[in-house]
Formats: structure tokens, C-alpha cells, sequence
């Protein structure tokens, strides 16, 4: 298969942390990250007004906003926001179960890619775990339609992403990205590309509490004139395509498992996202959970259908 096909669990080998600011919230955040158990999944610690510890496990039964960012939890109580590009990492790197210990209500921006959290992990250092994984296999289309966007899933022998974008920015235009995702992909082609923004929508989405702590530093801004405001330009000539896979795969990830399949995409974003996906889970027929069977020596080893997860992901 094409992509990074791991037979058991894994999690990280030690803690690491990171701070920074919330790219919509604009406050100072720290965000710690420690080993977790087999069949743990991506878990939030936080807390709730009165400093009581609050869980947020990264399911898309969890989502609790798709507006700009994808958030998990209630946004009017506790949450953890802007998750996207943190759990494309996790994903993409196959790390399974982690505790993510968070002092604020949104994942610091960083750059505004994954770049600096694939840093993070490779540091922290990745093991495996003796409980084998689980995937969720793609065994009938699945489509979704929101005026003139929509998604879609099929069955496809490796984990593929298609994304298409279509701006009216000719900075931007008409984009078209696909990969097959393995971890060294990733890596090269996809973690560094950079969430963006128009100089135009600044004042009404400080107006209406979001990009308080977007920046230069953190975010690709298109000016009044069309141009890239950066003064470093675009880290690839399609930047802004493959920040929107970056996203997909981030929210995508909510499932719970990584996924076998092909998933694509015509201007797409968050709530589509989400949206797809629940579709996809609220069809038992479309997908089947399955992990790696016996191998035979020199061949690869075939995927077998087994019974749910204890956490069952698709439970939405």
C-alpha cells in the first residue's frame, strides 16, 4: 500500500511543550504534550471557569464550532479551538494516543502551520505500543454537496487527499493539490505551508472577535492590491491549496482513526469538513474498521475487519 501502513499503536516517548499565542483570541498560551495508553486517543486537558479539569478527546462528536477553525467543546463555555493543523500533525505522523495538556482556549498558531509541532513530536520522540492499531477503511462513495462546494469519499488502496480551491484572488485562483499521505510527505510537501488571510476582512473579523492575534509572522496576507503582504513571499508557488489539505487532514482526523480511502474536495473548508465526515460515520455500510492481519514472509500483510474500538470514534 502507499502509504504508512503501522501495525500497532504508537505515542510519544517523552513530554514536550510549546507556547505561543491564539491566532484568533490573540492571548499567550502553553500547550504541554505527554505519553498517553494504548486505545487513550488524542485527549484535551483543560478546565472549565472555576479551574475544575475538563477532557476534550479529538472526536467529531466533540465539534462545537466550524468558523474559521474547528473547535471541540461548547464555544460559549469550555473549549479548545483551532485544532486543525496540531491533529494533521498527530495524524500524519501516526501517533495514536496523547495527553495534550492546554492552559488556554485556543492551540497556539505558531507559524501557522504544522511545522513546529512535526518539530515537537520528532523531539519528544515517537514509540510503539503492543496493541495493535486500527483504521477506518472507505468501502462505498460517500458525497456531500453545500451550494457550489462539496466532498466526497471512496475506496482507495492508501490514504489520498485531492483538494481544489477557487478564489477570485489571482493570487490565489483556481488551485488543485493531491498526495498520497505517508509521514515523509507530509513532512516535504504539506506541514509548512501557512494559514492565509485578506488585508480586506481584517477590521470585520477583529470586529468580530477573530484574527486578534494573526500577524506576519504567523498568517499569508494578501493585501487591498492583490499581492502577498510577506515579505518572505509564499513557501510554494500552490501554498494555499496545500494549507487547505493541511486543514482537511487536521479535521478529518476526528474520526478517531486514520482512514483508508480517498477523500476530495472542491472548495472546501471547516465546516464541510466536519459535515463529510458525518456523513461518512453516520453510514455503517460506507466503512469498516479493520487492522493488519498475519503477514507471510516476503509478502505484505492484508487488512482484516475487527469489532470496534472501546471509544467508538463514529459514535456521533
Amino acid at each position: 500500500m502507499g502509504f504508512d501502513l503501522h501495525d500497532y499503536q504508537t505515542t510519544l516517548m517523552s513530554r514536550v511543550s510549546l507556547s505561543g499565542i491564539g491566532v484568533h483570541s490573540g492571548k499567550p498560551v502553553s500547550i504541554h504534550f505527554s505519553p498517553a495508553d494504548p486505545d487513550t486517543g488524542i485527549v484535551f486537558q483543560t478546565s472549565d471557569a472555576r479551574g475544575a479539569p475538563v477532557e476534550l478527546r479529538a472526536l467529531v462528536a466533540e465539534i462545537g464550532a466550524t468558523d474559521l477553525c474547528t473547535v471541540l467543546g461548547d464555544p460559549s463555555g469550555v473549549h479548545v479551538a483551532t485544532v486543525e493543523h496540531l491533529l494533521a500533525a498527530l495524524s500524519a505522523l501516526g501517533i495514536d494516543n496523547v495527553l495534550i495538556e492546554i492552559d488556554g482556549s485556543e492551540v497556539p498558531i505558531l507559524d501557522g502551520s504544522a511545522a513546529m509541532f512535526v518539530e515537537a513530536f520528532d523531539q519528544a520522540g515517537i514509540c510503539q505500543q503492543a496493541v495493535k492499531r486500527r483504521y477506518i477503511r472507505i468501502v462505498k462513495s460517500v458525497r456531500i454537496d453545500s451550494g457550489a462546494s462539496w466532498a466526497e469519499f471512496h475506496p482507495y488502496d492508501g490514504t489520498r487527499f485531492e483538494v481544489e480551491i477557487d478564489f477570485e484572488s489571482p493570487v490565489i485562483g483556481r488551485q488543485f493539490y493531491a498526495a498520497d499521505i505517508t509521514s515523509d510527505v507530509f513532512r516535504r510537501e504539506i506541514s509548512r505551508a501557512r494559514t492565509f488571510g485578506f488585508m480586506k476582512d481584517v477590521e470585520r473579523l477583529w470586529a468580530a472577535g477573530y484574527a486578534l492575534g494573526s500577524s506576519l509572522e504567523n498568517t499569508v496576507v494578501i493585501g487591498d492590491d492583490g499581492r502577498v503582504v510577506n515579505m518572505e513571499g509564499l513557501r510554494h508557488s500552490n501554498e494555499f491549496v496545500r494549507h487547505k489539505m493541511l486543514d482537511a487532514m487536521g479535521d478529518l482526523a476526528l474520526a478517531g482513526a486514520r482512514f483508508i480511502g480517498r477523500f476530495r474536495s472542491y472548495r472546501g473548508g471547516h465546516k464541510l469538513n466536519a459535515a463529510a465526515l458525518r456523513r461518512l460515520l453516520s453510514d455503517r455500510s460506507a466503512f469498516e474498521i479493520v487492522e493488519t492481519g498475519r503477514r507471510e514472509r516476503g509478502r505484505m500483510a492484508e487488512m482484516i475487519a475487527v469489532n470496534a474500538p472501546v471509544y467508538a470514534p463514529w459514535m456521533i
